[in-house]
């Protein structure tokens, strides 16, 4: 059974850093894909990061700032945030995809990032 378990989560200031975690079980080789995602309040949720294969892409407000990893041994995927704005602030999810003839998505739960002075 698929699970994805985030954490990491909190408050900073503008500028600070929060570094993300995501749990994957079985294995994170389940997967073809595996990234982040955040929801806004009053925002519909929006893609931030993923990992596919060897390349790493990123949406163009967090590119230079968020950087996207994983440890495979681990089972583990990461998104280190830096340079936080007050933009920044959501709900985080990871997000993984598995192919069986078409895409199905996992979410995690969530975890809260909020940049405030």
């Amino acid at each position: 059974q698929v699970q994805l378990v985030e954490s990491g989560g909190g408050l900073v200031q503008p500028g600070g850093s929060l570094r993300l975690s995501c749990a994957a079980s079985p294995s994170i080789f389940s997967f073809f894909s595996i990234g982040w995602y955040r929801q806004a309040p009053g925002k519909q949720r929006e893609w931030v990061a993923a990992i596919h294969d060897s390349s790493r892409d990123y949406e163009d407000s967090v590119k230079g700032r968020f950087t996207i990893s994983r440890d495979n041994a681990k089972n583990s995927v990461y998104l280190q945030m830096n340079n936080l704005r007050t933009e920044d602030t959501a709900v985080y999810y990871c997000n993984a995809q598995t192919w069986t003839g078409s895409v199905q998505d996992f979410w995690g739960q969530g975890t809260q990032g909020t940049v405030s002075s």
